[in-house]
């Protein structure tokens, strides 16, 4: 595993991360984490029980620019994620095949 996720590997699907270590190469720019695996007790969790975080398959990336924002959704989709969500300020993906796949929300 990449030594640039070594924070987040403890309760993250290793395949997740190793796909977007890729994606990260490809961008050729530093993937900030703000959130990757939640407790099923944290409260976004609650809000949403349902969240690919509590699972250990999805990472919001931050990305606070346009040119950051079209680097990282650029390499995401280039190496194969197809569940990506836009905010303002960061990227979610995950590789969760529970459910719809081929999907861009915005938040």
């Amino acid at each position: 595993m990449s030594r640039f996720f070594k924070n987040i590997e403890k309760n993250m699907n290793v395949d997740f991360l190793a796909k977007l270590d890729e994606a990260r190469e490809f961008a050729g720019i530093p993937f900030i984490i703000n959130s990757a695996y939640r407790r099923p007790s944290h409260p976004e969790s609650i809000k949403n029980p349902t969240s690919s975080h509590i699972k250990g398959l999805a990472v919001d990336i931050k990305a606070k620019d346009s040119i950051t924002r079209f680097k990282v959704l650029d390499a995401l989709i280039a190496v194969g994620f197809n569940r990506i969500g836009i905010a303002g300020t960061f990227i979610h993906v995950d590789l969760d095949l529970d459910k719809s796949q081929n999907v861009i929300w915005t938040y």
